[in-house]
């Protein structure tokens, strides 16, 4: 079913597509889903200055981005590397990867982050860690759309890390989204928007070992799907005092200024403060 469902969306052009996605996301909005209930308690946690109105209308608009994610990840898994690159309409920043440094991608789950590792792997080989699927039919599914020409994945674990610092040794791309709990070994807590939230230590670990440059790397998704525009930009992420916590809470910081420029199109339906809130215990909103 769930392959069905991403063949479908993969066939619309992309305006149908993510016209069909924000119907999903207002559908979201309008049943007080459990998504719903994640975006708003993120949203009035990181945004608690807004007026309640000015609340709802960016929740609103986050769950739109969602469903549009959600469709859009049909397009992109299943139609080939070079037509996700036509969907292209800008690239900024291209030229920071001519360095003779190696290079990690810093890649929040901001905008269509699917497409920054496909497109780029086009004439760079990269890396990408991510997170198993706990289902072995959507784990094996997700990595046959995932791992084609020269985009491999890296499992989040000792294995993954090794394949990453393999990768690094090879001159090849990195890729790594850093804004999920890891869980307490690979993380410590740091600010977000203000409040603690559990954070990857594994980016800045390599970072300073390697002496690598970071790039903070994301596909901004253009309204009324016309595409979307890729930007590379070089972010110091290390600090002064060479301390692992104090590098994580620069790093949280990147991450919230990008978010910031755009918020609507950030993954507020994740429970990003998990470890600080207790999201099942907060009431029905």
């Amino acid at each position: 079913m769930i392959k069905l469902i991403l063949t479908l969306f993969s066939i619309m052009p992309l305006r149908l597509n993510h016209f069909v996605g924000s119907l999903i996301g207002r559908y979201l909005y309008l049943t007080n889903s459990d998504s719903k209930q994640v975006v708003s308690i993120n949203i009035n946690t990181c945004f608690p200055n807004l007026t309640p109105s000015k609340q709802q209308l960016l929740i609103k608009k986050s769950l739109i981005e969602t469903g549009k994610g959600l469709s859009e990840s049909g397009f992109i898994w299943l139609r080939s590397f070079d037509n996700n690159a036509k969907q292209i309409v800008k690239t900024t920043g291209i030229e920071h990867l001519q360095t003779d440094q190696p290079v990690i991608l810093l890649v929040p789950h901001f905008g269509c982050w699917e497409i920054t590792g496909r497109v780029l792997s086009i004439n760079t080989p990269v890396t990408f860690l991510y997170k198993p699927l706990k289902k072995s039919k959507q784990e094996a599914l997700l990595i046959k759309n995932r791992e084609k020409h020269g985009l491999s994945m890296a499992t989040a674990d000792k294995k993954g890390v090794i394949k990453l610092q393999r990768a690094i040794k090879n001159k090849e791309l990195i890729g790594i989204l850093p804004d999920q709990d890891p869980g307490e070994e690979g993380g410590v807590l740091a600010p977000f928007f203000g409040t603690n939230a559990r954070s990857m230590t594994l980016l800045v670990k390599l970072a300073r070992k390697n002496n690598a440059k970071v790039l903070l790397t994301w596909a901004l998704r253009l309204p009324k799907g016309r595409g979307y525009e890729l930007y590379l930009k070089p972010v110091n992420i290390l600090s002064e005092q060479d301390s692992l916590e104090e590098d994580v809470t620069i790093m949280n910081q990147v991450i919230e200024d990008l978010v910031k420029t755009n918020p609507e199109q950030y993954l507020w339906n994740y429970k990003r403060f998990r470890t600080t809130i207790d999201y099942s215990s907060q009431p029905r909103l």
